[in-house]
């Protein structure tokens, strides 16, 4: 007679690990690492965490990993935590580290999947907190589609000085301060050691803590978790609950998909426009909707932009900060302020609809959080221009354009790299009225497409901010502000109209039109891309030069084909 060897229902894809004669080998290594028969039965669930000791967004996580894990036991699950890599973007600005920027979130998302389908997990907490891990996760959670929780790891606090409080992103404004004069080399070093005190993303609506708004939005996370500063309580509560959360939603096998609507998808892009969301969202959603087998594009992004009021003006736009919003409600109170625009009775990984969840949420402060009545605009903060320059799309974050600049025409005054356009600001090459262009820094050309904020702080720092305009084929990081026009497609190695341009020619922006033009005629570009010599990559080898092979334009997300 055969031996009952059946430990776990095999509905879970564990049962595949531990049910059964020929596993005895998996079951003698479960049970040499103290697992008992009991435990067998368990959901396992998979705790795949992102914390390093060289990034400040990550460096806690450790500890938010012990309390999801005391979560899982405690609701009858077996937590197993493993790590993925996450790249700083503050540590990778203004050289060719950041090339590898873009490029790692679709490593952490294989990763996941890769680890995730190789032991046949039943369940997913991913922990993450900055630029490109959020959005890696939210792909990889839609993309192996188990009973998975987010946990964002939290903004870091603001810096205080004299009474003000500063975001991370303000030191490098500084930076033309004191090569202008009006700052002392002593206090810029005494600057540097207040702008990051803590863990936590940086303290401001960037990329990291914009695309943990759309987590919480997006319904992946629990309630609270986008605002909840890395070293609160509330971010320990979180986790925990994050845990026991997941062993629920393994038994009951509610999975992302099952979540994550278009509606949904939809509701999470409004909420992060309303609080000014960075341009790198119109990369990030693109490629999460992709994951869903659902649609987001940058047409998309912008008709839902235009459609949705501007609530909260966080820095670098305005001069709250994340502690302002968490103070004010945050996210619960903003998508309570856009109820009738948004769709609340939609179900999230709490078992509760948003409106459900919304129940307790108080709106503390309408300065910080304004009711639709006294929005700062009807627009959202993206638009995205179209014209002879960008066929394909360009995206620009109006909300941080002054009022002077959101129309303007100069002369280009052309770069063929960051360095290069950082340089020529600093030695005062540049001058009032011109439009810099930085190309070959797109998705494919870049490698990578890097952000450009050492060069958009230089633009600020040295005055530049209301005379000047920065027009590129790579991005920007949240930080920036100021007309900064980023995602410009076709990028440079696909011979973008961006490639033609010479000094001296004149470019046309209007952001209230929404277009991008050079005055050429499109026989004059045709030409001038004619005589271009073949494009060559930058990168011959490694997986830099296999990722610009395969990814698509920054227009369509810059995912791999």
């Amino acid at each position: 007679m055969a031996m009952d060897l059946t430990y776990k229902n095999p509905r879970y894809p564990s049962a595949k690990v531990v049910n059964g004669l020929s596993m005895a080998g998996p079951r003698a290594h479960l049970r040499g690492m103290g697992l008992s028969n009991d435990d067998l039965a368990k959901p396992f669930i998979g705790v795949i965490n992102t914390y390093n000791e060289m990034h400040p967004g990550h460096v806690h996580l450790d500890r938010l990993g012990r309390q999801v894990r005391d979560g899982i036991l405690e609701a009858g699950g077996i937590p197993f935590e493993v790590n993925t890599i996450s790249i700083c973007d503050g540590f990778s600005q203004g050289h060719v580290g950041m090339c590898s920027v873009l490029p790692s979130r679709e490593i952490i998302a294989d990763s996941i999947e890769v680890y995730t389908g190789g032991h046949q997990l039943d369940g997913l907490v991913l922990i993450g907190g900055c630029d490109k891990i959020v959005p890696a996760m939210l792909m990889a959670a839609l993309r192996v589609n188990l009973p998975t929780v987010i946990v964002t790891g939290g903004p870091m606090m603001p810096a205080v000085y004299k009474g003000r409080q500063y975001a991370t992103y303000e030191l490098k404004e500084m930076a033309g301060m004191l090569t202008r004069g009006e700052l002392s080399k002593e206090e810029y070093e005494y600057m540097e050691g207040l702008m990051s005190p803590g863990p936590g993303s940086c303290a401001m609506m960037g990329t990291a803590n914009t695309m943990s708004v759309a987590a919480e939005a997006l319904g992946l996370t629990m309630p609270g978790s986008a605002c909840a500063h890395a070293v609160s309580g509330a971010k320990n509560r979180v986790a925990r609950e994050s845990g026991k959360t997941v062993v629920r939603l393994v038994k009951d096998n509610v999975r992302p998909r099952d979540i994550v609507t278009q509606e949904m998808l939809e509701l999470a892009v409004r909420v992060c426009l309303a609080v000014g969301g960075s341009t790198n969202m119109t990369l990030h959603f693109p490629a999460i909707a992709h994951e869903a087998g659902l649609k987001m594009t940058l047409e998309d992004i912008d008709l839902l932009s235009a459609q949705t009021p501007y609530l909260a003006k966080i820095k670098p736009s305005g001069s709250h900060t994340m502690l302002d919003l968490e103070q004010a409600g945050g996210v619960g109170a903003v998508m309570r302020e856009l109820d009738g625009i948004i769709k609340l009775d939609l179900m999230t990984v709490n078992g509760k609809t948003h409106r459900q969840n919304l129940e307790l949420a108080v709106q503390r402060n309408p300065e910080v959080i304004r009711p639709i009545a006294n929005a700062y605009s009807n627009h959202g903060s993206l638009v995205a221009l179209k014209g002879n320059l960008a066929p394909d799309g360009a995206v620009v974050k109006q909300s941080a354009v002054a009022p002077q600049m959101r129309r303007h025409s100069g002369p280009a005054h052309c770069f063929e790299c960051e360095e290069a356009a950082v340089e020529g600001i600093y030695s005062g090459k540049v001058k009032d009225g011109e439009v810099i262009i930085i190309r070959n820094e797109g998705p494919q050309s870049g490698p990578g497409m890097r952000e450009m904020l050492t060069a958009t702080a230089a633009l600020v720092g040295m005055g530049f901010a209301e005379t000047v305009a920065l027009v590129t084929d790579g991005r920007f990081s949240g930080a920036t502000r100021g007309p900064c026009i980023g995602h410009v497609s076709p990028e440079t190695s696909r011979r973008g109209p961006i490639a033609a341009l010479r000094d001296g020619d004149i470019i046309d922006i209007d952001i209230d039109a929404g277009t991008l033009n050079v005055r050429l005629t499109g026989e004059e570009i045709a030409q001038r891309l004619e005589k271009l010599p073949p494009y060559s990559p930058k990168v011959k080898e490694g997986y830099l030069a296999r990722y610009a092979r395969m990814v698509t334009p920054a227009a369509q997300g810059a995912i791999l084909e």
